[in-house]
């Protein structure tokens, strides 16, 4: 395969490495990533700027720009063929329940909906993986199952969770749906010396995940499971023509 590797945690972080490595012991990879931690940029484009690509290496691209910059580009201008499927990640940090929302490694791969096979975002719940070699080998399985049942992903995303585990640790895969999540703590507020108009606040916690009728990608990941969620990014409202078009008239 013809792949499109790329992230938000910059195109020289180790796990991005990691995943490159194994991956092209097979397959055709390029990087096409962040030069910078872009990690909570969703889907963001640099729609108003112009966009510096450095050359690293001869299948290796750094963006000054947003993940979805990064698969934007690698689609569509950087080579002159089609690849086969675009993989985001292996990112430093879960990305589950509403988090996707504002996920960088979830924004890239929604890029790739409309390859040959569906685009599949890679996270592991730690920023310093003990067993990156690992999580490694059972991610490239996993493209490998889900590339083989292609058909059934036609233009949805493929979202992967790890925990932080190690070979002897893993208990297996289980499907899950999103979890949903409390209200998050409130913004943390710094104190502004020079001026009592001015405000500066920084993120908090996201909320607690809440337990679901269905397995979580939040229960998958604190049980010690490997999570595999999909995505639907249709953005399709036709089902709901008939009932806006009665309230509208009404």
């Amino acid at each position: 395969m013809k792949i499109l590797l790329t992230n938000d945690d910059g195109f020289n972080a180790e796990n991005i490495k990691s995943l490159y490595k194994e991956l092209s012991k097979n397959h055709e990879v390029w990087i096409v990533a962040p030069k910078n931690n872009c990690s909570g940029m969703s889907a963001a484009i640099s729609y108003l700027n112009e966009i510096e690509v450095i050359k690293v290496d001869d299948r290796i691209y750094a963006v000054d720009g947003t993940p979805a910059d990064c698969s934007y580009l690698g689609l569509l201008s950087i080579v002159d063929f089609e690849f086969d499927i675009v993989v985001s990640g292996i990112n430093h940090g879960a990305n589950i329940g509403n988090d996707v929302l504002y996920s960088g490694t979830v924004g890239a791969a929604v890029g790739g909906r409309n390859l040959k096979y569906p685009p599949i975002a890679i996270s592991v719940a730690s920023y310093d993986a003990k067993d990156i070699e690992f999580i490694t080998k059972k991610s490239i399985e996993l493209i490998e199952k889900i590339v083989s049942a292609n058909e059934i992903f036609n233009g949805k995303v493929i979202n992967i969770n790890f925990p932080d585990i190690n070979e002897e640790e893993f208990k297996g895969v289980i499907a899950t749906g999103l979890s949903k999540r409390g209200i998050p703590a409130k913004p943390i507020r710094i104190d502004n010396q020079d001026s009592k108009d001015l405000y500066t606040y920084r993120y908090n916690l996201s909320g607690e995940p809440l337990k679901d009728a269905f397995m979580t990608d939040a229960e998958a990941i604190k049980t010690g499971y490997v999570s595999v969620s999909v995505l639907d990014y249709s953005l399709s409202s036709s089902s709901f023509i008939k009932d806006i078009s009665k309230m509208l008239d009404e």
